[in-house]
């Protein structure tokens, strides 16, 4: 059910890039921005996790640089029968992590250096299972493409006050409707940002049982997010932007209590009562 709700999710989010298109420019410009979707899509497919990668200056380590992350992440991918990750350490102190790639044969697990020092064993196991979890359930890329569409989505609603574009043919009467612009503007990127949220959603519920289940246990994750958040919430990650911040087991960004209502990640005290009763 989950994966159908995703696959209707991404459609709602392509068709929005159309619709608004259209509405700025008619049928050609609703060609173009299916088009742009497509293209984003593809672009987003073979290079989502370079640029994410590099946006957060991560540095590969390998099995001598960091054999405890290199020991916990083999016995984790040998036990869901995964290829191995390749793996980084992120130069922050604020704790948190979270996986890319295209699939799982080109995946790549992230980890900060607050996140190393401060996690039992136990803890960071949980966490890099959660991770492994979002591999093995392809939600990198479905995350990532949701993130590329809808940042997307909000720039094409935008354009509405810049570009004289409009349904009419005719030249001397060029331009929208401003009534529809302003609700372009205020209601596409509230819309595209409620998708991507459902999307996120389902899958960290999803990722936390899986995650438990493929660590042996869930008092490890549990633990951890617990940490992670009450850290977060005073040492938040500046240089996490709004597009990527769903990536991370636990919101890098400081929010208000408004705010975290449209937050991409569930409740941390609901993920953790929901790990709590895994039997």
């Amino acid at each position: 059910m989950n994966y159908f709700k995703t696959v209707v999710l991404m459609g709602v989010l392509t068709a929005l890039v159309v619709v608004i298109a259209d509405l700025l420019g008619g049928p050609r410009w609703a060609v173009m921005g299916l088009i742009f979707a497509a293209l984003m899509n593809l672009f987003t497919y073979w290079f989502s996790d370079k640029i994410v990668l590099m946006m957060y200056g991560a540095q590969p380590v390998t099995a001598q640089e960091a054999p405890q992350l290199h020991r916990e992440v083999s016995d984790l991918a040998q036990r869901a029968g995964l290829p191995m990750p390749r793996l980084y350490i992120i130069p922050s102190e604020s704790p948190n992590a979270f996986a890319t790639g295209r699939n799982p044969s080109h995946a790549a697990v992230a980890v900060t250096e607050g996140c190393m020092r401060m996690l039992s064993r136990n803890e960071l196991r949980g966490v890099l299972a959660h991770e492994l979890a979002h591999v093995q359930n392809r939600d990198i890329l479905i995350a990532t493409i949701a993130a590329t569409l809808a940042a997307a989505i909000t720039f094409l609603a935008r354009m509405a006050w810049f570009v004289p574009v409009g349904r009419s043919d005719d030249d001397d009467h060029r331009g929208g409707n401003p009534l529809v612009m302003l609700l372009m503007l205020i209601v596409a990127p509230l819309a595209a940002m409620l998708i991507q949220m459902a999307i996120s959603r389902a899958r960290e519920y999803a990722a936390d049982r899986r995650g438990a289940q493929m660590a042996g246990g869930s008092d490890g994750l549990a633990g951890a997010l617990a940490k992670l958040a009450n850290a977060s919430r005073y040492a938040p990650m500046h240089q996490a932007g709004e597009a990527t911040a769903h990536l991370f087991i636990v919101n890098p960004l400081t929010a208000s209590s408004f705010l975290t209502l449209f937050s991409t990640h569930p409740p941390i005290e609901e993920r953790i009562k929901r790990l709590r009763e895994m039997v």
